[in-house]
Order: C-alpha cells, then sequence, then structure tokens
C-alpha cells in the first residue's frame, strides 16, 4: 500500500489510468510518465464524452494544472 501521492503514481505506470480534467474533458490511456508538475505522458489514450470513447491519441501529454482526479 502507498503512502505517498507519487507512490500510487509510480505503481500505476505502465497500467490503464482515467484522468479527469478542468473543463469536463476525461481522457482514458496507460500512464506512461509524469513529473514533480503531475504533467502526464498518456499512451493510446481517448477522450471521453458522456464516458463513451469520442477521439483517440496514440501519445498525449495532460498538464498537470488541468488535472483534477486520477483513477487507477
Amino acid at each position: 500500500m502507498s503512502d505517498r501521492p507519487f507512490d500510487l503514481l509510480n505503481e500505476a505506470i505502465g497500467k490503464n489510468v482515467l484522468v479527469e480534467l478542468k473543463g469536463n474533458i476525461a481522457v482514458r490511456g496507460v500512464l506512461k510518465a509524469f513529473d514533480i508538475h503531475m504533467n502526464l505522458t498518456l499512451e493510446s489514450a481517448e477522450k471521453l464524452e458522456n464516458g463513451e470513447p469520442k477521439s483517440k491519441y496514440e501519445k498525449v501529454l495532460l498538464r498537470g494544472d488541468n488535472v483534477l482526479l486520477i483513477s487507477i
């Protein structure tokens, strides 16, 4: 069990995550990397609208100050 947020993110590398962003946007994909600002790199990602996939991205960088929630 993780005690710190970055421990949890380290455990999630290579796994599917759901990221909720400001502006009521959700992105699901495989977490490849993150940094101390919580910028996230996802692969095989898709943007979700009302829980349904709308756009697909091979690779995407999500800026940390837009991240509201990361679900593993």
